[in-house]
């Protein structure tokens, strides 16, 4: 399993750890994943995803799942994001209708 955000795609860095003597060692720092359950309101099912504790944080503040990904373009999303983002759009459009 990748350990990838599965809403904005955030990965693992990396870069060095520096000691007092300024001797550089390799390093790789590790994204915050979490296993969550969101509730999409719109299509009224829990979506279960791994994502990082800085996108939660985003998705809450923006209103929940369906807000948080009706507001960003799909180009900044995952795959399985931008599939999410579809039905979702396509659900409230039907609702519209």
């Amino acid at each position: 399993m990748a350990r990838r955000c599965a809403v904005t795609g955030t990965g693992s860095q990396f870069g060095h750890k520096v000691s007092h003597s300024n001797r550089k060692t390799n390093v790789r720092f590790l994204p915050n994943l979490q296993h969550v359950s969101l509730i999409s309101d719109a299509l009224g099912v829990s979506v279960s995803l791994r994502v990082t504790a800085a996108t939660l944080r985003s998705i809450e503040h923006n209103g929940g799942l369906d807000a948080y990904l009706l507001k960003h373009h799909a180009s900044k999303l995952t795959p399985e994001a931008a599939r999410l983002k579809r039905q979702i759009k396509k659900k409230l459009a039907k609702k519209a209708a």
